[in-house]
């Protein structure tokens, strides 16, 4: 399919391009339309169609591979293929193309199945207040989730007005934050939006705690109050979630925004790359212990623990970076459990529908 027909289609401010169009041919040819879900809601979902905004059915038997898996059902930023007419009148989402990128942490309910965020997401914002004290490690866990969705992490470090400056700060992140763009803006005051906005691409998702400024921050980029705002505890910098959804708005200057509501808790899921990539530096210096599987304990030759005595790596880096893999090491754990029970569950279905077709053949006799 020809760029003409992608770039003059509503759907390309949201993202849609040729490869896409190329995707959905065989959708297209069963009389299925395209479509963005922006937001999803108790079985329903707002969706962007060519012909606009719509609400949708969430549908059943969604073909994405995933088996029945809860990551499987729709969210915001996944593209769909509606039919129209569905049983309840509306339009209904009948499949999902497969995802370039998803966000996808543990549940909520730590059942080891994963919880999408947002997907097809170009470029992960992490927003981080300096109206509060830095928390250095949960902005690690928050690059090893961006780092694993494919997507490509940016750190925002907003309220910037409350710290003039904000050197020793940015500095600070930046050593946690290592391959990472971190940029200081304060959307009071307008100062720093125009930095934020260079570094953003495609469709970015804005993630972080309560109170870190998203919406505030989301409102500067879009250049409207389409989202909600609400005031801080002077406290602890904690905010109400103002944001009870996810929702995908344009973006004024090209690329789509998905706002999030405050993460409490990000509990990592199969994040082994992601884990990777935000500590680079340890994982380099590993690369050359004595032992390849040195655990950085108390190992000869570790050049890691070597790091640490001479100041080149902090004693906190190191010491998140072990407790970030243990708790992966036990989300795989589970998710292996729960992977060996539903196959053994399966087999004993089996076994079950066998006994029965041999006992009515019985019967018959």
């Amino acid at each position: 399919m020809s760029s003409s027909f992608t770039g003059s289609s509503p759907l390309a401010a949201y993202g849609w391009d040729d490869a896409l169009e190329h995707e959905f041919t065989s959708h297209r040819a069963a009389g299925l339309i395209p479509a963005r879900v922006a937001a999803v809601d108790r079985g329903l979902c707002d969706v962007v169609t060519e012909n606009g905004p719509a609400r949708a059915s969430t549908g059943s038997g969604l073909s994405t591979g995933s088996g029945g898996d809860p990551a499987a059902a729709p969210c915001t930023g996944d593209w769909a293929a509606l039919r129209a007419g569905g049983p309840d009148g509306r339009p209904a989402v009948a499949a999902l193309l497969p995802r370039r990128t998803a966000i996808v942490r543990s549940s909520a309910s730590r059942d080891s199945r994963g919880q999408v965020l947002a997907a097809n997401v170009d470029t992960v914002a992490v927003a981080v207040s300096l109206a509060v004290p830095l928390d250095l490690g949960r902005i690690e866990r928050l690059l090893a989730l961006a780092w694993e969705s494919g997507a490509r992490p940016v750190v925002v470090l907003t309220k910037a007005d409350r710290v003039p400056g904000a050197a020793g700060e940015r500095a600070e992140v930046a050593a946690a934050a290592p391959g990472v763009d971190v940029v200081a803006c304060s959307a009071a005051t307008g100062e720093g939006v125009e930095a934020v906005r260079a570094v953003l691409s495609g469709t970015v998702v804005l993630v972080g705690p309560s109170g870190a400024g998203k919406s505030t921050l989301g409102n500067a980029l879009l250049g409207a109050e389409s989202l909600a705002t609400g005031a801080v505890r002077e406290a602890d910098g904690k905010g109400r979630h103002t944001t009870v959804r996810r929702d995908l708005l344009p973006l004024p200057g090209g690329g789509v925004l998905i706002d999030t509501p405050g993460l409490r808790g990000v509990g990592l899921f199969e994040a082994t790359q992601g884990l990777e990539r935000t500590f680079a530096d340890v994982e380099e210096l590993a690369a050359r212990c004595r032992f390849g599987d040195c655990a950085h304990g108390s190992e000869p030759g570790c050049a890691v623990l070597e790091a640490v005595e001479d100041g080149t790596l902090p004693r906190r880096r190191l010491d998140s970076y072990r407790k970030l893999l243990r708790e992966n090491a036990w989300a795989a754990s589970r998710t292996d459990q729960r992977l060996r029970a539903e196959r053994e569950n399966r087999t004993k279905a089996i076994s079950r529908w066998q006994r029965q077709m041999y006992k009515e053949r019985g019967r018959d006799r």
